[in-house]
């Protein structure tokens, strides 16, 4: 049974209500950021190639608040087969990934690292029984695999062979590392599932480093995706799609693509590719719908120059096309017909979906909402219906109003963002208002779930803050030209544009225009310092996360200058020393009464941390009269994985507005350097510390 064609139909408010909101009960309480270290969302998603079933995995930290062990998030395989009657299939020690279903249906896939061996694909009967090994390589992790289209082979894609003089050197204390140079391609392997004939998985030449892989549904050939090295910078402006002849492995046709290559997706029959990629070598994002002729690798665009952004794409058993959307805030499923035309377009209401998958008579999505994060939603009867209910106790939380909200700039430019109200809505004179500017910049903020560790979101709207995340100058889903209106002007309208945000704000009666603040991470914590440097006048406080504080070094010890280069300045630094310092909050501290956190991961190899260590520095140096504190998480990359770094994040944030934004007084005495942890927590109290020493 092949999936219905969708209709241009309006969701009718049944339908909708029952598809993005929590049952009717009683709203007694705000958020808290105990709250925030709960949460739990829908992760991968697989449809059962008749459609019967849905397998999926759900995603959760350790609740460090409840006293549970810091960690990282895990995943649990559940399977589902209509709307909230999701069963647990794995023992909860086991955290899989890349699940998927084999292809006559009878067994769900999944990588797992089992204690003292290699990462290997497992599987479990889907009508019972244990899970057991399908195929490993002996001597490396297998990061990613498919299966052939009979179910008798799997490709594994799998590290590099393990380099065993430069291990023994390493344990002699030899263990210096060349920078950038030490580099082993992943290997793909091919090999037989279920044989009692003990045979060594074929291995399979492949072109320069790979990354990702696909396999045809006849096994004809497989797509690769290839860069010149490993190293992020050639992840994005140098990769490639390789289209691989599997009987002998030759390269039959190389998809040059001249932006950033995202999703990449083979049609039913083997001829085409969809591929989700940037339209030339400064486009920010890759945002455009392609197909691509997978005998020729020629290919077109289906919706350049259009003022949104495709984000997933997934083909449909009848040869059709189903793609997410975004176009501003909100999202669309679109799908289209084999030639590229559209077939037909939905309109989710209050929904944000953000994936989509398909089998048999399936359409599934991943979907959040003002009110839930990310859960699981099947398209049935005009409507997308609800299969998954996580976080029951977002029922008890009075949520603030949140909705997308337009201004214009002062250039005349208009622009879109997401604001979410105090709960109770705005006092006379304006709320106290947090700037919540997302990273990239090429990325969007959408009317939907916008509550994190990093994003105060509902949490502050609980406290009497309103929250205002612009989509300014150089954000996406608004079209390729509007997302290079940044380029080669750093600092400038881009900026400019969050100080005309709490202009207007000021002026539809929102926000109280002398405690406004400003946060963000990466090129958002660019943002709020700038905000607490050369802006410093227009935010009475400011939370900057991995950020960038001098554009000048940046490009010397971060990892994507070419990325930068060609995305975002469009000049090298030595091409204008002095502009290129002038655009960095270290030239503007002189003006600096912001009382700035500065925090970052001491591991980050994105935006290295000397960033922070130069504006921290030069504020206690030139500014000694200013709050500033740095904190740093030792082990985190670019962004917080763990449990108890996210945690404590939350808390220092909320700190330092209640701090100097709520009050709005610039110079209060600073936090406590330790947080206050919840009753629960481990280490919040001192007998906590003297039971864990003698644990220990």
């Amino acid at each position: 049974m092949t999936p219905p064609i969708l209709t241009r139909t309006s969701i009718t408010a049944t339908a909708l209500l029952a598809g993005v909101s929590l049952a009717a009960t009683a709203q007694a309480r705000p958020m808290t950021p105990e709250d925030v270290a709960k949460i739990e969302s829908v992760g991968a998603i697989a449809v059962s190639p008749d459609g019967s079933r849905i397998a999926y995995t759900t995603s959760s930290l350790p609740d460090v608040t409840e006293g549970e062990k810091d960690g990282t998030f895990t995943q649990e395989l559940k399977v589902t087969y209509s709307p909230d009657q999701a069963r647990a299939f794995l023992p909860e020690d086991i955290s899989p990934s890349g699940v998927d279903f084999s292809p006559d249906g009878r067994m769900i896939s999944f990588l797992w690292t089992k204690e003292d061996e290699k990462r290997a694909v497992w599987g479990v009967p889907v009508d019972g029984g244990t899970y057991k090994k399908l195929a490993e390589i002996e001597e490396a992790n297998v990061r990613s695999y498919r299966w052939s289209g009979d179910g008798r082979t799997l490709y594994l894609l799998a590290n590099a062979e393990e380099d065993k003089q430069r291990e023994k050197q390493k344990k002699a204390g030899f263990n210096a590392r060349v920078y950038e140079e030490e580099f082993k391609p992943a290997r793909l392997f091919a090999a037989r599932v279920g044989t009692e004939v003990d045979e060594e998985p074929r291995e399979i030449a492949l072109p320069g480093f790979v990354s990702a892989f696909d396999i045809a549904p006849d096994d004809a050939f497989a797509i690769v995706e290839t860069a010149p090295t490993p190293l992020v910078d050639d992840s994005y402006t140098s990769k490639r799609v390789n289209i691989i002849d599997l009987a002998t492995g030759d390269v039959r046709a190389v998809v040059e693509t001249p932006g950033k290559i995202g999703d990449v997706e083979i049609s039913p029959d083997g001829s085409q590719l969809s591929l989700i990629a940037g339209v030339d070598i400064n486009d920010p994002a890759d945002t455009t719908l392609h197909l691509v002729d997978t005998a020729a690798g020629t290919y077109r665009a289906l919706n350049a120059g259009a003022a949104e952004a495709a984000v997933d794409a997934e083909w449909l058993p009848n040869g059709q096309l189903a793609s997410v959307i975004h176009v501003g805030a909100q999202s669309r499923l679109r799908i289209y017909n084999a030639d590229g035309s559209v077939a037909s377009e939905q309109d989710p209401g209050d929904l944000i979906l953000t994936r989509v998958e398909a089998a048999g008579d399936k359409i599934a999505v991943a979907a959040n909402s003002p009110k839930h994060p990310t859960e699981l939603f099947v398209w049935d009867d005009n409507a997308f219906d609800r299969w998954t209910t996580h976080n029951p106790w977002l029922s008890e939380i009075t949520f603030g109003n949140q909705r997308t909200y337009t201004y214009t700039a002062r250039d005349g430019r208009q622009i879109e963002g997401v604001l979410i109200e105090p709960v109770g809505g705005a006092p006379e004179g304006g709320a106290p208002t947090i700037m919540n500017v997302h990273g990239g910049p090429e990325a969007h903020e959408s009317n939907g779930w916008q509550t994190a560790y990093s994003k105060p979101g509902q949490v502050a709207a609980g406290k009497g803050y309103a929250v205002f995340l612009p989509n300014y100058r150089g954000s996406t889903a608004y079209g390729t030209a509007f997302s290079k209106e940044h380029q080669n002007d750093y600092a400038g309208k881009e900026f400019n544009d969050i100080v005309d945000a709490k202009r207007a704000l000021v002026a539809d009666g929102v926000t109280d225009g002398d405690r406004t603040g400003i946060t963000g991470g990466s090129y958002g914590g660019y943002a709020s310092a700038w905000g607490a440097t050369a802006h410093s006048a227009e935010y009475a406080a400011s939370v900057m996360f991995v950020g960038i504080s001098n554009q000048v070094s940046k490009f010397g010890t971060g990892d994507i200058p070419y990325e930068m280069y060609n995305v975002h300045s469009l000049k090298w630094p030595w091409d204008d020393w002095q502009a290129m310092l002038e655009v960095s909050p270290i030239f503007h501290v002189d003006k600096a009464e912001t009382p700035i956190l500065i925090m970052h991961g001491d591991s980050d190899t994105r935006v290295d941390p000397g960033q922070s260590f130069e504006l921290y520095r030069s504020l206690k140096i030139r500014k000694p009269d200013t709050p500033v504190r740095f904190v740093l998480y030792p082990g985190e990359p670019h962004g917080n994985r763990r449990a108890g770094s996210r945690y404590d994040y939350s808390l220092r944030m909320m700190e330092w507005f209640d701090t100097y934004l709520m009050t709005g007084d610039r110079k209060a005495e600073m936090p406590d350097p330790r947080p206050q942890l919840a009753e629960g927590a481990k280490g919040s109290s001192p007998d906590d510390i003297e039971d864990e020493d003698s644990e220990e």
